[in-house]
Formats: C-alpha cells, sequence, structure tokens
C-alpha cells in the first residue's frame, strides 16, 4: 500500500486518426484474419492491449479502423494503445480524431488532457478535465484528474474538493492501482509527503479512518513537517479523540 497511490497509473484512453490507415499492416502481416468483424477485431485489440502487446492491440485496432472508420470508441481504444506504448503524440491526436467524431465523449476529452498533464502542460492539462466533468459529473476519474493537476499547480483547497467529490462517488477511487486516472507530478520526497497529507485530509473529511491513517502514516515516513496541523486543521476534528490517530501523531503537549 505505500506507494499505491503514487503509482496510479495514467488511465490509457488514447486512440489514432485515419492518417495511421496508411501504415496499418495488411492483414495476413499482422496474423490477423482478412474477413474477421469490427467487433472481433476490436476484442482482440482489448485482449492484447491487456497482456500489454501494444503493438499487436495497434495492428487490430487499426483494420478495424479500416473498416470502420468513424467509431470513435475504436479510435480512443488505439490511444490507449498509443499511450502505454509513450507515442504521446500519435495518442493525442488518436483522441482529438475521436472527440471530432463524438464532441461528447467525455473520456475521449479527458484523455486528452492525460496527455497534456504527461507532459506538464497542466493549464491544457485542467481545460480538458474540467470539459470531461462539466460532460459527466458523475465519473469519480475524472475528478480524480482534475484534482492531480490542481496539486501540480500548488492549488491544494481546489485538489482537496476535487477528491473529496470523486470519494462521494466512489469510495475506491484513490485506492486502486488499476484505476484510471493520473497521478500528481511528484518531484520530491517533500512534495510525496504532502500529496499524502492531503489525501489524508480527504480521506478525514470523509470519515475513512483507515485510509486517513496510511495516508498520514506515509506523509511522516517521508518527513511531512507539520503533522501536527492534525490537531489544528478542521478536516480532522472528528478523528482528533481516536487513539489510533494518536499513535501515528502524538496529541500536543499541554504547555
Amino acid at each position: 500500500m505505500k506507494n499505491t497511490m503514487l503509482r496510479l497509473t495514467l488511465l490509457a484512453m488514447l486512440v489514432t486518426l485515419s492518417r495511421y490507415s496508411a501504415a496499418a499492416p495488411a492483414p495476413e502481416q499482422a496474423g490477423i484474419r482478412a474477413d474477421a468483424t469490427v467487433a472481433e477485431l476490436e476484442k482482440a485489440g482489448d485482449q492484447a492491449r491487456a497482456v500489454k502487446d501494444y503493438n499487436l492491440a495497434i495492428d487490430y485496432f487499426q483494420v478495424a479502423l479500416r473498416k470502420d472508420r468513424k467509431n470513435a470508441v475504436l479510435y480512443n481504444k488505439m490511444g490507449m494503445a498509443q499511450f502505454q506504448k509513450g507515442d504521446l503524440v500519435s495518442a493525442r491526436a488518436a483522441f482529438e480524431r475521436s472527440v471530432k467524431l463524438n464532441s461528447k465523449y467525455a473520456e475521449a476529452v479527458s484523455n486528452i488532457g492525460a496527455v497534456d498533464f504527461k507532459v506538464k502542460n497542466y493549464g491544457s492539462a485542467a481545460k480538458y478535465f474540467k470539459k470531461a466533468v462539466a460532460l459527466d459529473e458523475t465519473h469519480a476519474t475524472f475528478h480524480v484528474n482534475l484534482g492531480a493537476t490542481w496539486f501540480s499547480q500548488k492549488k491544494m483547497e481546489r485538489a482537496i474538493a476535487e477528491y473529496m467529490r470523486a470519494l462521494e462517488l466512489d469510495p475506491d477511487a484513490l485506492r486502486h492501482e488499476s484505476r484510471v486516472g493520473v497521478v500528481a507530478q511528484i518531484a520530491s520526497p517533500e512534495e510525496r509527503a504532502q500529496y499524502s497529507y492531503l489525501l489524508a485530509k480527504a480521506y478525514a473529511k470523509r470519515g475513512d479512518v483507515e485510509g486517513c491513517l496510511q495516508c498520514l502514516k506515509r506523509a511522516k515516513e517521508d518527513g511531512f513537517r507539520n503533522l501536527a496541523n492534525v490537531y489544528k486543521d478542521e478536516e480532522f476534528s472528528r478523528l482528533r479523540e481516536n487513539p489510533k490517530l494518536q499513535e501515528v501523531v502524538p496529541p500536543p503537549t499541554a504547555k
């Protein structure tokens, strides 16, 4: 659990446009049946991506897109494979193509933001994540993404507000590595400690004692300098008499 939240991966939500069609291998070259249906090709691409064979996944999606050039979902999945392969330029182009085909495709919109976030263009990332939230406010990942972007811009109150909303929608939104979404760009142990403390606030405000304590322990291990603030910050007010909290952060000595 120590690095769980710090290893939340950028959701592979990316897809490529028709310019890949010209470069796509012939079906027989990729070992793909020429008579395979779009649905069969999509399923095979999903399976290849699941085992991290991104090149093969891309081959399947490219052939599928030859058969269905206006399929926004396929472009998004192509982009996901491109993103996971590390080809961010192609991934962003794929997401843009997906959104062009379906302007209300919130996941593809968020994926454009994920690419921008990856290259530390936080202003643009925030724009796309906010747009994704506007399209689907009930998607916890979009709030996680936006929260990570605000954290990376040191806008802590905005960050915690988004993390809180994510937890309201999905209590496990910040826990599982398999969750899609981005994690704050953390350059130093000090920032890592600050991030853990911020998440502890979010869990505390929700009343999730275990999640709060785990984050506080990480913050402590990484040398967070202001742990005593748990006895000042309003978010921890309901937990201050909890012996487990006092074990992690001893209460201040009475003067």
